[in-house]
């Protein structure tokens, strides 16, 4: 079996929360692109975007956790997204790009001390021959405060950032690709986040309460 189709620590599909939900949005009626499109409205809107829940820890990025937890980073979501493509026989993988203008809010830029955004992972799913990227980070009710579009996926064309805002101004752009990976690059993750925000790990941890949006 290929390593996009299999189990793992992170992409734990047959996990029964997971395939309880995989059960709840997919048919076996369905196309393989008509799946893989359901499956990620299903993860962009049913999880919460929380960057503020990030930790230096295995576990939280695994696609249970994620799940069980109702709120996440785009990390998470991604793989939660592919670990339900490959549970119903199609290929996934994840990849990572740092961005800058993530959808942040000044609360976000002044925790992180940064604009740019590293580590954003999105998935990449094989469908009809050709891989194409998703990402399910950010979720409707977000993306309507934030005064965009969220982001659309047909299964045919890539889906992997808000160029623009609501008003034409530019919104997100990819500043470095790190490229695809099988599966979760934890140690290489860490080290990227570490080096480019060192005191996250530090005094000021991650607090999963906090809201991506103060109000």
């Amino acid at each position: 079996m290929s390593v996009t189709l299999s189990p793992s620590v992170f992409f734990d599909f047959t996990h029964p929360k997971v395939t309880e939900l995989n059960d709840q949005v997919v048919t076996s009626q369905m196309s393989d692109t008509e799946k893989a499109v359901a499956l990620y409205y299903a993860v962009r809107d049913g999880i919460k975007y929380n960057p503020y829940v990030f930790e230096a820890n295995p576990v939280t990025l695994s696609a249970s956790h994620c799940l069980e937890a109702g709120q996440s980073y785009c990390i998470p979501k991604a793989v939660l997204l592919g670990a339900l493509c490959r549970a119903n026989g199609i290929e996934a993988r994840i990849g990572l790009a740092d961005v800058r203008n993530h959808l942040s809010s000044p609360a976000l830029i002044e925790w992180l001390r940064s604009d740019v955004f590293v580590m954003h992972g999105y998935t990449e799913i094989k469908l009809d021959g050709k891989w194409v990227k998703a990402t399910p980070a950010f979720d409707k009710t977000l993306c309507e405060r934030m005064g965009v579009e969220p982001l659309a996926f047909n299964g045919r064309d890539d889906s992997i950032f808000h160029e623009f805002n609501g008003e034409g101004h530019r919104h997100m752009e990819y500043v470095q690709e790190h490229g695809h990976f099988d599966d979760v690059p934890f140690d290489f993750i860490v080290e990227g986040v570490v080096r480019a925000y060192p005191h996250l790990l530090g005094e000021h941890q991650a607090d999963p309460k906090r809201q991506l949006i103060d109000e």
